[in-house]
């Protein structure tokens, strides 16, 4: 739809979508544009008090990855936490999660917070997360209750304490700071906030140092590391490549069932995969869902040409193929599921690489799959917590 306004209006596309991005509003920005041209999107800008999109992550597969793609680098722990955006301006603090919904009678304690920091404007992006005694974060779907409830607060505040924890400063004291490198951007962090309320962080680390930070990380509990790359802005609402998320990963061995074409510039080759696990005692394939990330352009040339071989029907845009073709997947979780007819589906899957030296009958079982679930609901309800049965992000 952006890209269709931006020709409409004959406004480059970026210009469009950084205006949409500050504004938090298609539509407003679309109207802008089409009656005003470029003009009308310069009132777009970062305010206080009216959330922007927040910039996102890619995948990496591992450290070495993340800092070889990245090269000057820093990482940061990867917190287990619901995503914030807190705007100060004066004693006035609101606060608005991931999707840019107020939420600031949900979380007092980070509210007090933030007007008690001596900038009298400021934008903090960062995570509220509920920690037990021993400091390990309790399980995602503890924190989220807090969010998702409007009376007794206070009661809820002292069963369940929130903390905040930020990791980037867009806006100090009068100065917007998207366009600042990460480098930039962090040493006003640290110019602003203490050490308890950020993010533990490295810079320009070597490959074992990061390796142990990465490890620190996952004893305490949390998801892993972000990569970061220091020369880059605030890339708001976009996914881009210079934010790289590792996390400890699972990975099964699963069977291709289908496969469905892809659009853009995938168009004309076979993309999002349908995965299967194999159920020993019927000899059939268990679907657990479908992924198209992780792939190279020479993987998608090659596996449209190898399931195309083994294509036994079609429709409009699916490819149903011979369960032959054996892929490695990466997976962050298992959840429940009532779409599948097993019951439960992989979190984040992304392709790894093509296992030609197994057969369908080597892949790994809905049995194996089963278990990684009710291992983590075991954990789960060890650690006092509910089940994180639902994806966040």
């Amino acid at each position: 739809m952006v890209e269709a306004v931006a020709r409409a209006a004959s406004i480059p596309p970026a210009s469009l979508r950084r205006a949409v991005m500050l504004a938090g509003d298609a539509a407003e920005v679309a109207k802008a544009a089409l009656l005003e041209g470029g003009a009308g999107l310069e009132r777009f800008s970062l305010q206080l008090l009216r959330p922007i999109q927040p910039m996102l992550a890619q995948a990496a597969d591992d450290i070495a990855s993340a800092l070889g793609e990245l090269r000057t680098v820093a990482l940061e722990w990867k917190i287990d936490g619901a995503r914030v955006q807190v705007h100060k301006d004066g004693d006035d603090v609101r606060v608005f999660s991931r999707s840019l919904n107020p939420v600031t009678k949900a979380v007092p304690e980070i509210v007090e917070a933030v007007r008690a920091l001596p900038a009298r404007s400021l934008v903090l992006d960062g995570e509220a997360i509920a920690l037990r005694e021993d400091g390990r974060p309790h399980p995602f779907q503890v924190t989220m209750s807090r969010f998702g409830r409007t009376q007794d607060i206070a009661a809820l505040r002292a069963q369940l304490p929130l903390r905040a924890l930020f990791f980037d400063a867009l806006h100090v004291d009068g100065e917007d700071l998207l366009d600042r490198s990460g480098r930039e951007r962090a040493a006003a962090l640290r110019q602003v906030l203490d050490r308890s309320l950020r993010v533990p962080r490295i810079e320009l680390p070597t490959v074992a140092e990061a390796e142990a930070f990465f490890a620190d990380a996952i004893a305490r509990g949390h998801e892993g590391v972000m990569a970061k790359a220091l020369a880059a802005p605030y890339e708001a609402g976009r996914r881009g490549s210079s934010w790289l998320k590792v996390k400890c990963a699972h990975t099964l061995d699963l069977v291709v069932l289908a496969v469905e074409w892809g659009s853009g510039r995938r168009r004309g080759l076979l993309s999002n995969l349908h995965l299967g696990a194999r159920d020993p005692a019927s000899g059939a394939f268990v679907m657990l869902g479908k992924t198209f990330k992780g792939m190279t352009d020479e993987m998608l040339a090659w596996q449209t040409k190898q399931l195309l071989e083994l294509e036994i029907s079609r429709d409009a845009h699916t490819v149903y193929v011979r369960p032959e073709l054996v892929v490695e997947v990466a997976f962050d979780g298992v959840q429940a599921s009532p779409q599948y007819p097993g019951g439960v589906a992989l979190r984040f899957a992304r392709v790894k690489r093509y296992r030609s030296d197994k057969s369908a009958a080597e892949a790994s079982t809905i049995n194996e799959v089963r278990a990684l679930h009710a291992g983590a609901l075991a954990r789960d309800a060890a650690e006092g917590g509910a089940p994180r049965d639902q994806p966040k992000r």
